[in-house]
Parts: C-alpha cells; sequence; structure tokens
C-alpha cells in the first residue's frame, strides 16, 4: 500500500486467536491493527494518520468497531475520518475519552474531536462479532490507558491469546510516564497486573514488533518490579 510517495507495511501476526494485520502509520510510526472479527467485519485499533485509507486500499468491505488505547493523538489522528468513512462505533477508555471528544494538538500533530461511542472502565467487556473483549485499565501512560484482552475461547477461532497494549507494554520496554498524566507507580501496577496474563499470550503495541507476555515478563516487567 502507498499514500502518496511512501510506502505503508501492512504486516501479518501469525498464531493468535484471530487474523490479525497492522499498518506502521504516522509521524511516530505508530502499529493500527486490523482485526478479523469472525462474521465479515473488520476491528481497527488505534487508528493513527491516514487510517480512513485503508479500508478501501485493502478492500475492507465493513468496519465493525474501532477500538482505542487512550487519549494521546497518534493514537487517534485518524479517528475522526475513519468514523466518517465508516459510520464505525468507537470504543474507548472513560477517563480519556474527554480529550478524545475535544479534540488536541501540539508541536507535532494533532487529532480532530471525535464522539466516543462506548466509554469503557476497567472489567468491561466489548463484544464484536465473534470476538470478546476484556477492558484491563493500565494506567501510568495517561490515566485511563486501557488494554484489551481476548482469550481463544471467546475468539473467531483456536490459537494464542491477544492482548491490544496500546503504549503500556512494548517489546523490551514500557510506556512513557515522563507526560502530563503520567505516572510510573501506576504503570508498575499496571505491568503488574500484565504480568498475570497467560505467557504464550501474543502483545500486540501501539509501536514497534510484537511480542508475548513470557518474553515482556522476563525481559521488561521484572526488571520494573
Amino acid at each position: 500500500m502507498t499514500y502518496g510517495s511512501s510506502h505503508i507495511p501492512v504486516r501479518q501476526v501469525s498464531g493468535g486467536c484471530a487474523d490479525v494485520r497492522y499498518a506502521v502509520l504516522g509521524p511516530i510510526e505508530n502499529n493500527t491493527y486490523l482485526i478479523d472479527d469472525g462474521q465479515g467485519g473488520t476491528i481497527v485499533v488505534d487508528p493513527s494518520s491516514h487510517a480512513e485509507k485503508l479500508p478501501q486500499a485493502l478492500g475492507i468491505d465493513r468496519v465493525s468497531a474501532i477500538l482505542v488505547t487512550h487519549n494521546h493523538w497518534d493514537h487517534v489522528s485518524g479517528l475522526a475520518a475513519l468514523v466518517r468513512e465508516t459510520g464505525a462505533p468507537v470504543y474507548a477508555p472513560r477517563i480519556d475519552a474527554g480529550l478524545i471528544e475535544s479534540g488536541q494538538r501540539d508541536h507535532m500533530g494533532g487529532a480532530q474531536a471525535c464522539a466516543v461511542t462506548r466509554k469503557l472502565d476497567d472489567g468491561d467487556t466489548v463484544d464484536v462479532g465473534a470476538t470478546s473483549w476484556r477492558c484491563i485499565a493500565t494506567p501510568g501512560h495517561t490515566p485511563g490507558g486501557m488494554c484489551y484482552y481476548m482469550e481463544p475461547d471467546h475468539a473467531p477461532h483456536g490459537g494464542r491469546p491477544l492482548l491490544l497494549s496500546g503504549d503500556t507494554l512494548f517489546f523490551a520496554s514500557i510506556g512513557r510516564t515522563d507526560f502530563e498524566g503520567g505516572d510510573m507507580g501506576q504503570m508498575r501496577a499496571s505491568l503488574g497486573t500484565l504480568a498475570k496474563l497467560p505467557d504464550s499470550c501474543i502483545v500486540l503495541p501501539g509501536h514497534n514488533r510484537t511480542t508475548t507476555i513470557a518474553d515482556e515478563r522476563q525481559r521488561t516487567i521484572e526488571a520494573l518490579m
């Protein structure tokens, strides 16, 4: 796929309990995920710059939902345009929803205001198509940061569990806590929560490459606790 003169890679994630692809978009190289909902629709996660172009470019017939992990502009810079293009409902953490709905801008970029269809709290469940995601509050990077977790029993097919980790947990790293609203104490508590997930769980982070809970528990989480 190309946008202007830049090539946008679309990569496949293998082994999970749903079919997952992602495109690397925007000036901070965000991972925007495209997840088959098992009933003919596609879930888009953290739509960054020009995400509204993905459905046509990739032959996606229907965007069934949009999930947002937190309010930072680079994760929602394509949200308003994608909603206008598809009419898909938006799911986002309640605590961070205010900034998503009011819009934002800083020296690196910005995001248009966009209404949130359903505001989520810790422990809520999001059912889309044949998928069911458990909402896990993970403050630390932002006050309302949220991860979405799906087990094979609540997924389109067999495979390993999936975690949409936003900017909480990365490959060999964690999200920054020195931004406004960040808190390292909360981040440690959030990482402790994620460390309880199954070793085999595939971690789908907001930036950089995918990883697993087992690898990050040993490589990253235990070093910070």
